[in-house]
């Protein structure tokens, strides 16, 4: 029999003092059985860092063809596509033709850097795409903040990101490898 996804509830407050953006948003959050703490809590941060009143989870790891997150605009086009992991030049591509701005957040530490060295060359004509990585040590961290009800407030001021859980302060410093046009 096949696992079902566990839920989680998150409480989201977003305080973006690059982008003016202040807001708290009550997410239902399904993470798939395949689905690390870590990929989970980098995917709540990657909400904070794109938040937008019409931005939202979608089925993700589950569904092919389709980002982690994404903004439509009132007539239905994708605005914004946000894929976490190590996507192939093609599926970047694709997201690209789909999407007026895609941002990937790679993860995995010397991973994510052997990935980058072998696909940024590739990567640089997509003038829409925008690849933001999170150390091994940033998003292991991250993780362990994981609950299935969480309080989560994230600050994000100068490219600096800071997350509340409860007592616990995290500073993320995110590496812009590649920035949109």
């Amino acid at each position: 029999m096949a696992q079902n996804a566990t839920i989680y509830k998150v409480e989201l407050s977003v305080s973006d003092m690059d982008r003016h953006y202040y807001e708290t948003h009550k997410l239902t959050v399904a993470k798939h059985p395949s689905e690390t703490d870590e990929r989970l809590m980098l995917r709540i941060i990657a909400f904070a860092l794109n938040a937008h009143e019409y931005l939202e989870m979608t089925k993700g790891i589950s569904t092919d063809g389709e980002p982690d997150i994404w903004q439509k605009s009132l007539g239905g086009e994708l605005d914004v596509w946000v894929a976490l992991g190590l996507p192939s030049e093609k599926v970047m591509r694709q997201s690209c033709s789909k999407a007026v701005k895609v941002v990937v957040y790679p993860y995995g530490g010397r991973t994510a850097e052997i990935w980058w060295e072998k696909i940024k060359g590739g990567a640089t004509r997509f003038e829409n795409l925008q690849v933001t990585n999170f150390s091994a040590r940033d998003t292991e961290e991250l993780a362990k903040l994981s609950s299935r009800a969480m309080k989560l407030q994230v600050n994000i001021q100068d490219g600096e990101v800071m997350v509340s859980v409860g007592d616990t302060v995290l500073y993320l410093t995110p590496l812009k490898w590649k920035t949109a046009a």
